[in-house]
């Protein structure tokens, strides 16, 4: 089969490799309809995050399932699945409280890489969840969305408390932040504010649901919140960036009493405990629990109620994987899709 290999910084390889084997009695191997690219995998593409490298990349999938092991009962070969980035047993305690990535059997979902022909999937029943059927091709993107940016966009929207009454901010405009704010509307968040300094991503943030856009940052970008919320603050506001400055703004942009809902994979944040003491905010978030979400997100896509497979402005057969990390390094595409 064909997969991509990350080989250093900037360094991204189409080669063949193995198509993989069953493991354990409670794996998958499914045949890849769609993969993309996430905002995550550019942290090692950039050189952020160390890598053993040639490394297989990827984590967001949607495809068919071509075998299964001896143990697997509730998914089977011909099903179109949707799965998650860590693998769960959604039968632990953790899991039954909706925290599957800390399941304790947590483990990659996407073992062997999802950015290929086919895909290994641990823990198949507990990770992965088919759909009522075949999905029309149009919905596809979207399919794939809620294996990652539109499950962490509704966690961290979730994390947020966003709802009915609420003002809520948010702090990244990628493919996560879009969907968080898609999330917020759907909750029924009264007022959103997207935090944006692009053109196209604010036109997607204001049809996804946005009634305000702030383009200032850092303690500008807060002061316009300030103005925005009578000097109080969101009652709500979503982190989807990961860095100092992000967290940072989205602390001091929330209110007392409100709540901080971070999902952007972090990279030397550090919160000073003074300030955090005296803000009186609420902060939860950490890596999604995409799989808590999954039945009734695939559920609103099938539907036609929300498309969020809009967030993909860029679609690439999967050989053309370099030019697309090329894309999203570059900020010319917010999401980039892999047919493989």
């Amino acid at each position: 089969m064909r997969g991509v290999l990350l080989y250093g910084p900037g360094d991204v390889r189409v080669e063949d490799r193995e198509i993989p084997m069953i493991v354990a009695p409670t794996d998958a191997i499914l045949k890849v309809t769609a993969a993309c690219i996430c905002g995550s995998d550019l942290w090692p593409y950039r050189g952020d995050d160390a890598t053993i490298e040639p490394t297989p990349i990827g984590h967001e999938y949607v495809g068919v399932v071509d075998r299964v092991g001896a143990d697997v009962r509730t998914i089977k070969a011909g099903d179109f699945v949707v799965g998650s980035f860590f693998a769960s047993d959604n039968t632990c305690e953790i899991c039954a409280a909706g925290y599957q990535t800390h399941c304790v059997q947590r483990q990659p979902g996407a073992a062997s890489g999802a950015q290929s022909q086919y895909l290994r999937v641990p823990l198949a029943d507990g990770t992965l969840v088919a759909t009522p059927g075949l999905p029309d091709d149009d919905l596809v993107p979207s399919l794939l969305a809620a294996s990652d940016v539109l499950g962490t966009g509704w966690f961290a929207a979730v994390a947020a408390e966003a709802g009915p009454g609420r003002t809520v901010a948010v702090v990244g405009d990628g493919a996560v932040g879009l969907l968080a704010i898609l999330a917020a509307k759907q909750l029924g968040a009264e007022r959103i504010i997207a935090m944006s300094r692009h053109a196209d991503r604010q036109a997607l943030a204001r049809e996804f649901g946005a009634t305000d856009i702030v383009s200032e940052r850092g303690d500008e970008g807060v002061a316009r919140i300030q103005a925005l919320t009578n000097g109080l603050g969101a009652h709500s506001t979503i982190e989807a960036v990961g860095t100092q400055e992000s967290m940072m703004q989205a602390l001091r942009a929330t209110r007392a009493g409100g709540h901080v809902g971070y999902v952007g994979v972090t990279h030397d944040v550090s919160l000073d405990g003074t300030e955090l003491f005296f803000s009186g905010v609420h902060l939860h978030g950490g890596p999604a629990p995409v799989r808590r979400f999954l039945p009734e997100l695939i559920d609103l896509i099938w539907t036609r109620t929300i498309n969020p497979g809009k967030v993909f402005d860029l679609t690439l057969p999967l050989e053309q994987a370099a030019e697309g990390y090329r894309a999203m390094d570059q900020r010319t595409a917010i999401k980039v899709l892999l047919q493989p």
